[in-house]
């Protein structure tokens, strides 16, 4: 053998260090791996939110777009997994359904419900009425084909980007603990769990976020999705604007920051001065600051009339096209749910509106009234500020994790999945020297469900912690279904508010038929849970994957089990057999009685024991498809008009002439408009705020994705045809000085039913 010449070994040496260097690891990939993004905001008017089951709570606008984000990761000539993170409030059975359906036409057997998994990041801001069992669609009037269309075909081009992105790379696992993003909203039942076992965790939440970063062998990171846990109620059920809450913000912040780095000045970290992530300095040179100049420039560009406009005008005037590379994926970063059942993201406390004393500990009740206790978010009383700093905590902990990624996923890509029956589920409980099989229940929920939570709560005389119910509430429960005593013993000591499980007319309430499943890349196991898992119950629900995964060689000493939460579909929460007891609103809506959990830990106990031994699992009972069966009472938009003398896209209010602005003022123009539901835009955009550079070019530089600008919607009365938008510019502190002026694109509905797509501007400012 030849030994290199010194000239050589200088080189070797040289490239090794260049490659020790690199975002790319220089090694022969395991698997193919591909993500793919795609707007799902849907109708931005009229349509009751999902969430706080709130019937005030009715679209107007949109603080920020929401979208569907999903991977793929394939063994070459071998298994593959999907992985779609949703910013909606859960999955639903009805979507994913009919979502299979479509890929089966597409890919044939590629894609099915046994190896794609659909969660919720659990906002409380988006459209409802996508669902298909009456109790979750009974405040959005019934069904709405329009939220549901969008999320479908949504999550349908979302899975196609990422199939058709699909390149060798490689993965990596992080962990790592954010303290100041979540807090225990129902301490009183997690205190109920055994002292011995709450000795084992240092707090009452999980703080730990698990996050993936996805690397393309040619192009380097293309992406990143993390599970943490904090629920999406930053934003209160009095909000009407469209927003992804915490989780949707720290998604945009970090696509934001990945797709500028290394483009513009930043600190330590990767953030600018206030954390957030911006683009406008950028794409735009800096200016010379002669102000007067700039003043008579933008004095020159007065609010034009509205005019027509296409459907693809909005879409082209989007912002982050610009700062893509045209042949290179998106880089996509997902802000995944996991056991947030009784996590809030109101991390000040919670507090009696009336009194500013703290509520009470086991009911949160201010003088026995429930709708008077609410938790504070860190920007209280501001909830835009506590979605923004929930939504940076998170974002920043995904970049330190993300950065600092270096343990590869390695091995199999599998996955499980069955549909149980969770209506009269055999359990096996043992005990200290025997066993006892019991029954889970047919759905109910108790009446400490009707109080709501600290995040969002109820109304009339309920509480939480209520184990005894109330007669006259009871009476009038009566009159939809009376519980029989088998139901009523089988809940005990739920005092059933709605034997949801037991209606059925016009069709079924709650469903009865759930999907579990596990997916399995390398060492990393993700239980796909069709609901809320608090805390507790999470941890048990782990530790007995774990438990089974431990002694088997195939899945090595570091395994990772996470949770990902509202995923399939709905069943609202699962808490402990303890927590169960106390009857806060978690157990009061755990459906299936006392023991939902053990059965889960059962039926995954199952399918893992069968994907280390490589058998396959019986498919389990079809859950029903009722789409034929939906019934909607949501009014259709007529018509859309203006007044006499005024044309769509006219400024109501416009700036003031020869305005000058600086930074954090608030520019807010008002436009004649028409109802958002007309096109959703998507992908694209109903508000933009324009740079102008040179003498006569508008370049975009902020839409209805950036937080600091707000689309607001509104009529006159609900039946009018007269409607406007608002468009709200809180302007950022690292703007760049210039000309702006604000535009909003829509469009209208005619009496014949043609839809006339419009854009309108407002006069041009100076910000200083």
């Amino acid at each position: 053998m030849e030994f290199p010449s010194p000239t050589m070994r200088v080189w070797t040496l040289f490239l090794f260090l260049l490659l020790l260097k690199s975002d790319v690891v220089q090694s022969a990939s395991d698997y193919l791996i591909g993500l793919g993004s795609y707007d799902i905001t849907g109708p931005a008017a009229d349509v009751n939110m999902m969430g706080y089951a709130n019937t005030d709570q009715i679209a107007s606008g949109i603080h920020f777009r929401l979208r569907a984000r999903a991977f793929i990761v394939a063994q070459p000539n071998g298994n593959r997994v999907v992985f779609v993170n949703l910013d909606a409030c859960m999955a639903s059975q009805l979507v994913v359904i009919k979502l299979i359906e479509r890929l089966k036409a597409r890919y044939g057997d590629l894609y099915t419900e046994k190896n794609v998994a659909i969660s919720g990041i659990h906002t409380h801001a988006g459209p409802g009425g996508y669902l298909q069992y009456v109790v979750y669609i009974v405040t959005s009037l019934g069904f709405v084909r329009q939220s549901f269309d969008v999320i479908v075909d949504g999550i349908e081009k979302t899975i196609v980007q990422a199939h058709e992105n699909l390149r060798p790379g490689s993965i990596f696992v992080n962990k790592g603990e954010l303290l100041d993003a979540g807090v225990n909203r129902s301490p009183s039942a997690y205190l109920n769990n055994p002292a011995a076992e709450r000795s084992k965790y240092k707090y009452d939440v999980d703080k730990e976020m698990t996050l993936l970063k996805f690397v393309d062998d040619e192009w380097g990171p293309l992406g990143s999705f993390n599970w943490f846990a904090t629920h999406g109620t930053s934003m209160s059920r009095t909000n009407s604007l469209i927003s992804g809450d915490n989780k949707g913000a720290a998604a945009r912040f970090m696509e934001d920051w990945f797709e500028r780095k290394g483009s513009v000045r930043m600190d330590l970290v990767g953030f600018e001065n206030d954390g957030v992530p911006r683009r406008i300095s950028n794409i735009i040179p800096s200016l010379h600051d002669n102000y007067h100049e700039l003043l008579e420039l933008a004095a020159s560009f007065r609010s034009p009339l509205g005019k027509p406009a296409t459907k693809t005008s909005s879409i082209a005037r989007r912002v982050r096209g610009v700062l893509r590379q045209v042949d290179k994926p998106r880089f996509v970063s997902a802000f995944c749910q996991t056991n947030c059942g009784d996590v809030s993201p109101n991390v000040l406390g919670t507090f009696c509106i009336d009194t500013g004393l703290p509520c009470d500990f086991n009911h949160s009740t201010c003088g026995g009234k429930n709708e008077l206790c609410y938790g504070r978010g860190p920007g209280y009383p501001d909830e835009f500020e506590s979605t923004r700093i929930i939504g940076e905590r998170q974002f920043k902990k995904a970049v330190e994790l993300f950065n600092g990624a270096s343990e590869q996923i390695k091995g199999k890509v599998d996955f499980r999945h069955a549909f149980i029956d969770f209506s009269q589920l055999g359990v096996n409980l043992s005990k200290v020297g025997a066993s006892e099989v019991i029954k889970t229940c047919p759905a109910a929920m108790g009446f400490a469900f009707a109080a709501g939570t600290t995040d969002g709560p109820g109304a009339f005389d309920f509480k939480q912690g209520d184990d005894q119910g109330n007669p006259f509430w009871k009476l009038v429960r009566n009159l939809l279904k009376t519980p029989g005593k088998e139901q009523i013993d089988c809940h005990h000591p739920k005092p059933i508010l709605l034997d949801t499980g037991e209606m059925k007319l016009p069709y079924d309430w709650a469903p009865s038929i759930l999907p579990i499943q596990v997916l399995r890349v390398g060492q990393l196991v993700i239980l796909s849970v069709p609901g809320e898992f608090t805390t507790m119950a999470g941890r048990r629900l782990r530790d007995a994957v774990k438990t089974v995964l431990s002694g088997n060689k195939g899945f090595g000493s570091n395994i990772h089990v996470v949770i990902a939460g509202l995923t399939n579909t709905y069943s609202q929460y699962v808490t402990t057999y303890e927590e169960y007891q106390v009857q806060r609103y978690e157990g009061a809506s755990t459906l299936y009685g006392p023991h939902t959990l053990s059965a889960y830990i059962q039926e995954f106990t199952k399918l893992v024991h069968a994907l280390i031994s490589g058998q396959p699992v019986e498919p389990g009972p079809q859950p029903p498809d009722l789409l034929d069966k939906q019934i909607s009472l949501l009014t259709p938009v007529v018509m859309d008009a203006t007044p006499i003398g005024v044309k769509f896209g006219d400024c109501s209010s416009d700036v003031p002439k020869n305005s000058t602005f600086k930074r954090a003022d608030m520019v807010s123009v008002t436009f004649w408009s028409a109802c958002p539901r007309n096109d959703l835009m998507t992908e694209g955009t109903f508000s933009l705020v324009e740079f102008l550079q040179g003498k006569d070019m508008w370049v975009p530089a902020y839409d209805d994705d950036d937080f600091c600008l707000r689309f607001k919607w509104s009529r006159p009365f609900k039946l009018s045809s007269h409607s406007k938008a608002t468009i709200e510019w809180r302007i950022p502190k690292d703007v760049t000085p210039g000309v702006y002026r604000i535009k909003h694109f829509g469009a209208a509905k005619g009496l014949l039913g043609s839809i006339h797509h419009f854009t309108g501007s407002s006069s041009a400012f100076v910000v200083a």
